[in-house]
């Protein structure tokens, strides 16, 4: 399925709606929704929702960081340790 635009409407991947045609509030929904059941779909998912989990995240992340590219560094997370 994984087809960007078709004429204009919203495409649906595998996985849900296609991220580049997703508002910056949705994405930032879809994100914080996948971030907030990341725990229990890791521990208690059968293995094909944990796949879709996986990718799920990689498209909205992938499409984030094409939006953001110089996205805001908070100066007190820096270390050394990376």
């Amino acid at each position: 399925m994984n087809a960007r635009h078709d004429e204009g409407a919203a495409v649906v991947f595998d996985t849900g709606i296609d991220p580049a045609g997703l508002a910056d509030d949705d994405l930032f929904r879809e994100l914080a929704s996948l971030y907030r059941t990341r725990l229990h779909t890791l521990r208690h998912g059968p293995d094909p929702a944990l796949e879709n989990h996986f990718k799920r995240t990689a498209e909205l992340e992938t499409e984030y960081m094409a939006r953001y590219p110089g996205r805001e560094v908070d100066p007190d997370r820096l270390t050394r340790d990376f």
